[in-house]
């Protein structure tokens, strides 16, 4: 098994693998830390805070304007 080949990866995780998006390029994109855009990716059971929440979601949508929270977070 390939290291970035994580199959116990969250939905958001599963969605940037699909896009071709490296973590890090996310974490730059959506000026939020490197580690919690590592937590998203490998923990399932992570919800963020509000404020970062948002700036991730608007960054999803800049990408694909139909994705909703609902698409990635159990809320």
């Amino acid at each position: 098994m390939l290291w970035w080949r994580n199959p116990k990866r969250s939905k958001f995780g599963k969605w940037l693998d699909q896009e071709g998006i490296a973590q890090v390029d996310f974490a730059e994109r959506s000026k939020v830390s490197r580690n919690t855009i590592w937590r998203l990716c490998n923990d399932k059971e992570y919800i963020p805070t509000p404020p970062i929440l948002k700036r991730i979601m608007n960054t999803v949508r800049k990408m694909d304007k139909n994705k909703q929270i609902q698409d990635f977070f159990d809320i």
